[in-house]
């Protein structure tokens, strides 16, 4: 029998290491000057981040802040969505920013499409919120791996379960 070969694309985000982006950044806003006596704070709710400051100004700083605990933390811009600032109780402003898990839908019919396009000796197919390439060559799979790569489909996507059967 022929052997067979897959991996698996999926989009995670390691959730402990944006805990302790967020511990560092809360840390760092609550010792700089320019946040001395405000109200700023930044937190995780389902899966999703709430950033809240006095006006949009300390808001951006905040979130400069962040995003670069993140990177160093390895957690990808990418997988971050911002929605847009909204006056909140008080006369501050809140801004929700939802963290990617799993690769959605759309884009997971995106991907699927765009590997048929390619014209190579694979099959895609959706499985929830992965996605799943086999194929019996392994070089066809690791081409398909590098086509994708580069390629931006404006979600974080990661390369998993490469297996042979």
């Amino acid at each position: 029998m022929a052997q067979q070969n897959s991996f698996d694309i999926v989009s995670q985000v390691d959730i402990s290491e944006v805990k302790n982006a967020l511990d560092q950044t809360m840390k760092e806003v609550r010792q700089r000057f320019d946040f001395k006596g405000s109200r700023a704070e930044v937190r995780l709710e389902e899966g999703e981040l709430i950033l809240a400051a006095e006006d949009e100004t300390k808001l951006r700083n905040m979130n400069d802040i962040l995003q670069q605990k993140l990177v160093r933390r390895g957690v990808p811009l990418k997988a971050l969505s911002y929605g847009r600032v909204e006056p909140a109780a008080g006369g501050t402003v809140r801004q929700h920013v939802p963290v990617q898990q799993g690769i959605p839908s759309d884009k997971a019919k995106e991907i699927v499409k765009f590997i048929k396009d390619a014209k190579l000796k694979v099959q895609a197919a959706i499985q929830g919120d992965t996605v799943r390439v086999s194929g019996r060559d392994r070089d066809t799979l690791q081409d398909v791996i590098a086509r994708l790569k580069a390629r931006d489909f404006g979600i974080n996507m990661q390369y998993t379960n490469y297996r042979s059967n």
